[in-house]
């Protein structure tokens, strides 16, 4: 894969977490980490962020028994679009990026 694809499906894939959709960092990460480092290190950090946000999420839902999973729903609906877009910005540059706040599952 050339590097002009490289940073359009990884830029792509950052811009499906804005939306806070799971699946185009896992479809991607799937499909395209074989292709080349730059696309795997994005796939790869794209998926822990969106598995962190998924988690985030749950506990958050969980927490809405008692009122304060409304702000951690609200905090976590917020820090996904920032970051999200702060990490496809900064692969459309053909950087490297890696989220802050997020568990690495996959490494």
């Amino acid at each position: 894969m050339n590097p002009s694809d490289e940073k359009m499906w990884a830029t792509l894939i950052h811009v499906g977490g804005v939306f806070g959709l799971f699946l185009p960092s896992l479809i991607g990460y799937l499909v395209l980490k074989d292709r080349g480092p730059f696309i795997r290190s994005h796939t790869m950090t794209a998926l822990n962020f969106q598995i962190t946000v998924l988690i985030a999420t749950v506990v958050g839902s969980a927490l809405t028994a008692i009122f304060i999973g409304f702000i951690v729903l609200f905090a976590v609906w917020i820090l996904n679009i920032i970051f999200s877009i702060i990490a496809a910005l900064a692969a459309n540059r053909g950087q490297f990026y890696s989220y802050p706040l997020t568990i690495k599952f996959l490494s």
